[in-house]
């Protein structure tokens, strides 16, 4: 078999894979199918995610499961405003030789050596720690002194945070949130799964999720996704989508003009169309349409849409102006 037939037998098997994950981290996790499938695309088209849900909805829970499941290396980083960089990426030690005597400094490695990093509230810690993660989100490296430590791959940070307490925090700069590919709101559950959640957690558990996939299949899905074909239209409505969040930009009509301060980045194109291949496939489809380049825009965009005052004057959010813009019928 040559490996593009490989790799579309790989990708056509995903929708397959969404399900078998899915079912182990119900063991665990009530509900929440939407953003348990917003992680799956981050991931499996190799991106990081932003979190953001208030305090009590499992997401360390739910990435840990997760890990487990995928068979991946987790770490968790509770950022606070003491921690350091070398907290994160790790420090070099004074060390004695016992044999002769002599001494070295040995490295010792920090969290972010693991495949599945959990970074909890982000935005409590200074933005010199923050750079310390954020460089090995963008290269999948890190340096320490003189020396230059790859990560294992794959490599994927999930950024939690609080959206209610905003004092003392660190808030990150509109730079650096664009290296995460996807902003992902996790709300609070219904009804029915809220009342599952209560009988669950204050019982016995029946079973432990199982691992189904391991973290050599998920290279070889990230891999594949290059073998995905785009259409000329579909790549048009993405770019033009993306270039219509811009003020400045002739594509932009005029409530964006008005309610948008500084619109998205040519990141943004590209992780739309990474995005809707992922999408398409979690679907059992091998080449994405319009309509998944729209069911992944407003978590691919919302982070990067900048509001202006008169926005926030007249109610409305990022998210709100991004699919007032999708339903311009951009073509």
């Amino acid at each position: 078999m040559s490996p593009q037939a490989n790799n579309l037998e790989i990708l056509d098997n995903l929708k397959n894979t969404k399900t078998l994950i899915l079912n182990e981290l119900h063991k665990v996790i009530i509900g929440q199918d939407k953003v348990i499938e917003q992680i799956m695309i981050a991931l499996f088209a190799n991106g990081h995610c932003l979190i953001e849900g208030v305090p009590g909805l499992a997401k360390t829970l739910m990435i840990s499961t997760l890990a487990k499941i995928l068979q991946l290396k987790f770490s968790r980083i509770q950022f606070t405003p003491d921690l350091m960089p070398s907290d994160i990426t790790g420090t070099e030690v004074l060390t004695e030789n016992k044999n002769d005597g002599s001494r070295y400094f040995q490295f010792i490695k920090g969290p972010v050596f693991a495949n599945l990093i959990l970074a909890d509230e982000i935005n409590r810690t200074p933005p010199k720690t923050q750079s310390a993660l954020l460089q090995a989100m963008q290269e999948f490296q890190i340096s320490v002194g003189n020396t230059t430590y790859p990560l294992a791959a794959p490599f994927l940070v999930l950024a939690t945070q609080n959206p209610i307490e905003q004092e003392g925090t660190y808030p990150l700069p509109e730079a650096q949130l664009d290296r995460f590919m996807l902003n992902i709101i996790i709300d609070y559950p219904d009804f029915e799964e809220e009342k599952q959640i209560v009988i669950s957690t204050t019982s016995k558990h029946a079973s432990e999720p199982k691992p189904v996939i391991s973290h050599e299949a998920i290279l070889n899905i990230q891999s594949a996704l290059y073998e995905i074909p785009i259409s000329d239209h579909v790549l048009t409505y993405a770019v033009r989508l993306v270039r219509a969040t811009r003020p400045a930009s002739s594509d932009a009509p005029d409530f964006i003009k008005k309610w948008v301060t500084w619109g998205a980045g040519p990141r943004a194109s590209q992780y739309l169309i990474q995005a809707a291949k992922i999408q398409a496939a979690l679907e059992g489809r091998l080449s994405p349409a319009i309509d998944d380049v729209r069911k992944v825009a407003d978590m691919v965009l919302r982070h990067r849409v900048l509001v202006s005052y008169a926005a926030e004057a007249d109610g409305f959010k990022s998210s709100q102006i991004i699919e007032k813009l999708i339903q311009e019928k951009i073509n």
